[in-house]
C-alpha cells in the first residue's frame, strides 16, 4: 500500500531534530499530550450536541442524526464526539463517511482515521468537478480505495493555510514532541542502566573479591532500611565514603522534562495546571477559577464552533447544531439559585421553569411570572 512521505518520514525519525519517532502512539505515550487531548476531547463530547430550528421567531430543538450519530450500531454519541475531536488535535483533520437509508435520508456518520484519507484538489481536465471543491481519496482496512466528495464525506478541517487540510499538532510541534519522547527515553536509560547508587566506599587497603563483598554486605545490614534510622553503625574497616549527589547536568534534564509540560500545554491551549502542573495555577486573573473560565472561551469554543458550522450543512434550512456549554458554565448552587430567584421576580421566568432548570417537578396552576397574574387577558 503506497504512503504519503510525511509518513514515511515520521517511521524512519525523520522531520525533528531529536530523531525520535513522532507517531500517533508515542505522542499519546507522554502523560501531558495525553492528558491534554482527553481533557479537551472528554469535555467537549460530554457536551450536549443540540439540533435546533428557528420556525415563527421561536426557537425549538428538533430531533436530527446527531441524536446518534451512528444509528444505534458502533460508538455511542460520547465516542463519536470524542473520536472526532481525537483526530482533530492529533492530525488537524476528521473525515465522517456518510451512511444513506433507503429513502435517501442521512443515516449516519462513520469516522474514517486521517491517516486513510487524501484529500487533493480537481485536475484541469476532470470533466466532472467534485461538490465542495475537493476530491478525497479514502483507503479502508483491506486496501480498497474509493474516491468521496462532499456528498459523501464531510471534512473538519483545523486552522489550514491551503484549505485543503488541517495542520494538527503531530506535524507542526514535531519538535517539541520529539524532544519531549526523547526526554523520556533518556530517563528510562537512565533508570535502566544509569548511576543511582547513593554514594561510593573507598577502602584505603586492598581488598580482594570476597572482602569487597562482605564489606558491602555488612554497610548495608548496618545503615540501609528504616529500621537502622537514627542507629549508630560500626564497621570494622577503614574506609572513606564519598556521597553521590545529583549533577547540575542531571538538575538541568529534570528542569527540561519540567518544560516539556509547559510546552504541551501552550501546543494545546490547555492551563498547566489542569496537567498537573500546580506550580503557577495563580499566574494570572483570579487564578484557577478563571484560568478554567478561560479553557472554555479560548479552548474549547474555537473546536466547537468547527464542527457545528461543518455538521449543520448537513442539515435542512433554519437548521443547525450546537454544543451546549450551560453545564460546563454552571456556576456554584448558591450563585445559580440566587440567580433564579432575580429571574423569577423579574419576571423573566416562572415557577416551573425555575424548577425545571433545577429538574424538579411542575406546579400545577404555576405557569405564569412571580409578579403577574391573569385578569382578562392582561397582565396586573
Amino acid at each position: 500500500m503506497s504512503l504519503p512521505d510525511s509518513i514515511v518520514a515520521a517511521m524512519l525519525g525523520a522531520g525533528n531534530y531529536s530523531g525520535a519517532s513522532v507517531t500517533e502512539s508515542t505522542a499519546l505515550g507522554l502523560s501531558a499530550v495525553y492528558r491534554a487531548v482527553s481533557l479537551i476531547s472528554g469535555t467537549i463530547a460530554q457536551l450536549p450536541l443540540r439540533t435546533l430550528r428557528m420556525r415563527a421567531g421561536r426557537l425549538d430543538r428538533v430531533g436530527s442524526v446527531f441524536d446518534d450519530p451512528q444509528a444505534g450500531s458502533g460508538l455511542t454519541p460520547f465516542e463519536w464526539v470524542e473520536t472526532i475531536m481525537l483526530h482533530l488535535l492529533l492530525h488537524g483533520n476528521a473525515y465522517l463517511a456518510h451512511v444513506y437509508n433507503g429513502a435517501g435520508a442521512l443515516y449516519a456518520l462513520m469516522p474514517q482515521h486521517p491517516l486513510c484519507v487524501e484529500p487533493y484538489w480537481p485536475s484541469p481536465d476532470d470533466r466532472v468537478l467534485p461538490v465542495g471543491g475537493r476530491w478525497y481519496r479514502v483507503t479502508d482496512m483491506w486496501g480498497r480505495q474509493s474516491v468521496h466528495d462532499a456528498r459523501t464525506l464531510t471534512h473538519i478541517s483545523a486552522q489550514s493555510p491551503d484549505g485543503l487540510k488541517g495542520l494538527g499538532p503531530l506535524t507542526i510541534a514535531r519538535n517539541s514532541f520529539g524532544t519531549a519522547i526523547a526526554g523520556d527515553r533518556a530517563a528510562a536509560k537512565l533508570f535502566a542502566s544509569g548511576a543511582l547508587i547513593s554514594g561510593l566506599v573507598t577502602p584505603e587497603d586492598d581488598l580482594d573479591g570476597d572482602d569487597a563483598k562482605t564489606i558491602k554486605t555488612e554497610l548495608t545490614a548496618s545503615i540501609g532500611g528504616w529500621e537502622n534510622a537514627g542507629s549508630i553503625a560500626v564497621v570494622n574497616r577503614r574506609l572513606k565514603f564519598s556521597p553521590w549527589t545529583m549533577s547540575a547536568t542531571d538538575a538541568q534534564f529534570l528542569q527540561s522534562r519540567q518544560f516539556s509540560v509547559e510546552e504541551v500545554a501552550r501546543w494545546f491551549g490547555v492551563p498547566p495546571h489542569l496537567l498537573m502542573q500546580t506550580e503557577r495555577q495563580t499566574s494570572w486573573g483570579t487564578g484557577v477559577a478563571e484560568q478554567n473560565r478561560g479553557l472554555g472561551r479560548f479552548t474549547l469554543s474555537p473546536w466547537t464552533v468547527r464542527v457545528e458550522q461543518r455538521l449543520s450543512r448537513l442539515l435542512g434550512a433554519q437548521r443547525w447544531v450546537e454544543f451546549d456549554f450551560a453545564g460546563l458554565e454552571r456556576p456554584n448552587v448558591e450563585t445559580e439559585i440566587d440567580l433564579i430567584i432575580k429571574q423569577m421576580q423579574a419576571g423573566l421566568i416562572t415557577r416551573n421553569e425555575a424548577r425545571a432548570l433545577r429538574n424538579l417537578a411542575p406546579i400545577d396552576g404555576e405557569d405564569t411570572p412571580d409578579d403577574e397574574s391573569e385578569t382578562d387577558g392582561e397582565p396586573v
